[in-house]
């Protein structure tokens, strides 16, 4: 620790006897910010009011006894940081269990030695010293590391709101889907309790559900008319080219899920893989209702958005067969729920 950094530390001699005093004082005055009182509650009062950086306490005061005032400094949190040196003529090693034991940091043993004295007095302020900047130093590369992560997560938010957007722009029928399923299977796992995390979760997985279309030719998305068997074959394989693409996102692997699994259905019947149940993913199970549900309330080129009570009927017609029965539930709760039909495409 360097002189002037010594001379900058503030230290409080608590101590009644006055020889001991001015031996302390000619020690101590000219090496650090020095300070004295001859009283515990003298010193209770002035550390409360202006901490110090460290304490050298005398174990015998007029009005408490060293043990006392070293409790009440440990009890408050203004001030129980505070490192404390106790001073004692007592050489026992009762007595120095005993202080190590009510909190102090260390022990001077009188008839001071003044280079024993100097020389712990630096200790102690040194590991304070250095101390508070490892504090200073963690938590600013802790700042740093929030910002970089809030700066990443921004980012990742960007990336992923700019290709459900570009996902979307491919289908004429569908402009803002990817969005709208997002928010829907938010909703859900909001209804049903999930965390924050989870919810946050869903939600990109939802709004990047149909990024596999970006491997379908325009034609067959846009097309008018009934697709032909093999079109129909190519549509369906958005879900696997969505899951190849996703895969790539290593620190957010869930994503695929939702993208391949979404068009799964609880009795088995969907693709691509023929899950049945339990055995889909859970939150393909619940996207796939949002899904379903943003289909039925969106226009499409050949029909307007479809009446709320419609809607809701083909949500209970498909519980157990196309819909997990626990999620369709959910969502039959939030039509219900929704008496001026506000939650659909406008």
């Amino acid at each position: 620790m360097q002189i002037y950094q010594m001379k900058q530390a503030s230290v409080l001699v608590v101590d009644d006897d006055q020889p001991d005093q001015i031996k302390l004082r000619q020690i101590l005055a000219t090496r650090v910010d020095y300070h004295e009182v001859s009283a515990g509650a003298a010193a209770l009062a002035g550390l409360r009011q202006k901490p110090v950086d460290l304490v050298l306490l005398s174990a015998h005061l007029p009005d408490m006894d060293g043990f006392e005032l070293l409790r009440r400094i440990r009890e408050d949190e203004r001030t129980r940081d505070i490192p404390v040196i106790m001073m004692t003529s007592d050489q026992s090693l009762k007595a120095e269990a005993a202080i190590t034991m009510a909190g102090a940091f260390d022990i001077v043993r009188r008839p001071f030695v003044p280079i024993i004295v100097v020389k712990k007095v630096e200790q102690v302020l040194e590991l304070q010293y250095l101390h508070r900047h490892l504090q200073q130093e963690v938590s600013r590369q802790t700042k740093l590391a929030e910002e970089r992560l809030a700066s990443s997560q921004r980012l990742f938010e960007e990336t992923v709101m700019a290709l459900a957007k570009t996902i979307d722009a491919k289908d004429t029928y569908t402009r803002g889907h990817s969005q709208r399923v997002g928010r829907y299977a938010r909703h859900i796992a909001y209804k049903l309790n999930w965390s924050e995390e989870e919810q946050r979760k869903i939600y990109f997985m939802g709004l990047l559900h149909d990024i596999g279309k970006i491997g379908v030719p325009e034609a067959i998305i846009n097309k008018p008319d009934r697709l032909t068997d093999e079109e129909y074959d190519k549509i369906k394989q958005h879900t696997v080219i969505g899951s190849d693409i996703l895969s790539l996102v290593a620190e957010f692997p869930e994503l695929t899920v939702g993208a391949r699994a979404h068009h799964e259905r609880f009795d088995g019947r969907g693709y691509p893989d023929g899950l049945a149940g339990e055995a889909i993913p859970v939150y393909a199970r619940i996207i796939a209702v949002a899904d379903s549900y943003d289909a039925m309330t969106s226009k499409r080129s050949y029909r307007d958005v479809l009446p709320q009570n419609v809607v809701r009927a083909e949500i209970a017609k498909g519980r157990g067969s196309q819909f997990d029965p626990q999620f369709a539930d959910v969502m039959i709760q939030i039509i219900d729920e929704d008496q001026e039909y506000m939650l659909h495409e406008h």
